[in-house]
Order: structure tokens, then sequence, then C-alpha cells
């Protein structure tokens, strides 16, 4: 168990969940979700279905954070009820998609933001800011801590700000907008897009467990758990409105669909050239705290996993002050290779639909957990929660199949992997 002085507080945990889920997503997702969704409620009700199912979701795992005592998150979840091969896969996926796929998304996202500069900010630049986060997150808990605060701080600012100058400027009658508000809502909701448009935006809200991941590191953690949970959860759903709100305000669905640094389109033609270079400048930097999180809370995760495995052991050890400096660098390098092998796109869906499946059974393992077990929720109306979430997951997962059978087929693919690696490393294990 971490000492004291090792441990955080509420904040610091709240600060990871806004950063785990402010990134990427709500930065590139409208312009997919324009080529098929185009009635501004309809989009509204997108983000909002998936704040509730974030903040659903997080009341379930505050409750199993709560139970399940330590690092580890869903890998404890899984293993301790299902059986070890859950615990094994989840944190395959982890190490694979969960945790690498977003940095990878991320730095991506940096590169495509800053090439309004007339340069182009491709593959390698993503590498070396992610290898940078590598580098900054390995020396201490409390400088990971101070660099990880700051850029959160930056991109709760940064959101704020924008919001303000989003909703107070009006837009270019020239230039045009997106809002419309009519009818079309009715028939768009009934669409098989808007379930496929779910998985943008409930990948966008990934990191509402992230907190979780870290219960061992957490002062007080039956209380500051949820606490960071929810706090951060709300905060993101109420940014991620406003800031759609503001894209579709301010650029018309010609310039915004099927692209993917949408706000920078956005931020050009609500604050001319020069400004909006500026925002996405912004962009690129609250993007570095998207890094530092799922970097920080991967490699927990992943160290957690490898203590009881023969292949990834290795990944387990920590530097003199407890850092998981060898889990930190291989996430990196795995986020290196699937920039190296994929399309922004591609990556985004196949991510999306195998986090949106394993969230699924993590957030069903509540179902075992005994009233008397329960230390936040008491009463019975608790299974409201995890039972709404896995409807809509079965919903989701359905049609993003249908629709994307290519990059869901890669995300089975390497389900598969973490199957055959299992029973290598079960016989390796027999072989002691």
């Amino acid at each position: 168990m971490s000492t004291a002085s090792h441990q955080i507080g509420w904040k610091t945990a709240a600060a990871i969940v806004v950063s785990n889920m402010i990134g990427t997503g709500i930065f590139t997702t409208l312009g997919f979700q324009l080529s098929d969704i185009t009635n501004t409620y309809s989009i509204f009700l997108l983000w909002v279905i998936g704040g509730i199912l974030a903040l659903f979701g997080a009341f379930c795992y505050a409750e199993l954070g709560s139970h399940f005592k330590g690092n580890g998150g869903d890998f404890i979840y899984l293993k301790e009820t299902y059986h070890p091969l859950f615990g094994y896969l989840i944190s395959w996926i982890s190490l694979i998609i969960g945790f690498s796929s977003p940095v990878a998304l991320a730095a991506l996202a940096m590169s495509k933001y800053l090439s309004v500069f007339d340069y182009s900010f491709g593959n390698g630049f993503a590498i070396a800011a992610i290898f940078l986060v590598a580098i900054t997150l390995s020396f201490s808990l409390k400088t990971s801590s101070r660099f990880h605060n700051f850029f959160t701080f930056i991109k709760i600012a940064f959101i704020i700000v924008l919001v303000i100058l989003g909703v107070e400027l009006s837009d270019s009658p020239e230039i045009g907008n997106s809002l419309n508000f009519s009818d079309s809502w009715q028939n768009e909701i009934m669409l098989p897009a808007f379930a496929t448009s779910l998985v943008f935006v409930t990948y966008s809200y990934t990191g509402w467990n992230s907190a979780s991941y870290i219960a061992g590191e957490i002062k007080d953690v039956q209380k500051n758990l949820p606490k960071s949970l929810i706090i951060g959860t709300v905060f993101v759903t109420v940014s991620y409105i406003l800031v759609n709100y503001i894209m579709l305000k301010h650029a018309p669905v010609s310039q915004l669909a099927g692209k993917e640094d949408v706000m920078g389109e956005a931020a050009v033609n609500m604050l001319g050239i020069s400004f909006g270079k500026i925002v996405n400048i912004f962009i690129a930097l609250q993007l570095i705290a998207t890094i530092s999180g799922y970097l920080w809370v991967g490699s927990r995760l992943t160290q957690a996993f490898a203590k009881d495995t023969r292949i990834w052991k290795p990944l387990s050890v920590g530097n003199k002050k407890g850092i998981p400096v060898r889990a930190i660098f291989a996430h990196a390098i795995i986020a290196t290779i699937i920039i190296l092998t994929g399309s922004f796109k591609e990556i985004f869906v196949y991510t999306a639909f195998i986090l949106q499946l394993f969230a699924s059974l993590a957030i069903s393992t509540v179902y075992f957990l005994k009233k008397k077990d329960r230390k936040i929720f008491k009463s019975n109306a608790f299974y409201i929660f995890p039972t709404v979430f896995l409807l809509f997951s079965i919903y989701i997962l359905y049609f993003t199949f249908v629709h994307n059978p290519k990059e869901s087929l890669i995300g089975l693919g390497i389900i598969a992997v973490g199957l055959i690696l299992y029973w290598i490393d079960r016989r390796l294990s027999k072989g002691v």
C-alpha cells in the first residue's frame, strides 16, 4: 500500500479523470458525426447520452474501486469475479489498445492541429511528443503530479475561455453555421448512423474510469474516489455539449463534415486566421495532458497485470521512487507502432469498439457485489446504472460491427492474440 507521501488527493484524481476524458475525441469526432447526423438536437442528445453512460459507469466503478482495494481497475474486477483469463485479456487490451491507442490518437491529433502553420508535423513529431511525456513521468510521483496538473490546468482554462468566446461572439453571416433546430432529429435518432455515432461519443468519454485504476494511490479512497469520478464526469459532460455548440455555431456542415481538426476550422472562422492558429496551439498543448494521463494510468494497470505473468513480468519493475518506468515506455513504444500502422479513423473505430466491449464486461461484475459489500449505494435502485449502461452498449456494439466490420474484426483479432498469449503464459508458468 502507498504511504501518505506517495498518495494523491481527490483534486489530482479528478484532474486525471478530466485529462483522460477531454482530449482527442471532442476535438475530432464532430466531423465524423456530421457525415450522417446534422440536426443539432440529435448531436446534443448523443453527447448527453454519452455523459449519462459515463456517469452511470463511474458510479459502478466507484463502487467496485471501493470494494476491490489497490491499483488495477477492471483487471482486478474481472479476474476476481469471473476467471483469471478475463483479467489477462482486459490487461492485454489495455496494454495494446486501451491506453496506447489514445496516446497515439492524441499525438496524431496534435500533429494535425499544428499543421495549420503550413508545416507538416507528421508522425515523427507525434512519436517525439509521446517519448518526451514518457520521460517526464519517469522521475517521481511528485514530478508527475506537477507536470500533469499543469497541463490539465491549461486544458481546463482553455476549455472555459473557448466556451466563453464561442458563446459570446456572433457567427458570421457570410460563412454560415451548422445549427439546425428542426424536427428532423426525430428521424435521425432512429438511424443506424445514430448508434455508430455513439461509438465516437463513448470513446470521447473514455477515461471516466481512470481514477479507479490508481485507487491504491488515492488518500481516503472510499470518499475521494467517487468524488473525483463524479466531479470529473459532470464537468466533462457540460464542457462537451458547449464545445459542440461552438463548433456548430461557427462553421457550416460543408466545412466540418469528414474533417478531423474541426475545432481548428471553427476557431479560424470565429477569431480570424492569426487568433485561430493560437487556438490550434492550445488544443495541441492540452493534448499533452491526455498523453500524460493515459501513460500514467496505463502504466499502473500494466504493472499490476505484469506481476502475475511470465511473459510480461519485466514490465512490473519500478524505479527507486516506485514509478513503473518500463511499463510507461512499453505503452510509448506500442503507441508508436500504432501510429505507423493505421489511419486515424481506422484506429479510432477499432479502439472505441473494443473498449466499449470490455467496459461492458467490467461493469457487469457489479451484479456480483452483495448489498452488504456495497459501500456507496445501498439501495437496489443502484442496479439501474449497470443495466442502462449494458443495454446501450449492446446497441452501440451491434451497429458498429454491422457498419464497420473491418475495424471491429481488427479489434476481435487483437483479443484472439490475447487468448493465445494467455495459453502460452499458463504453459510457461507450469513449466517453472
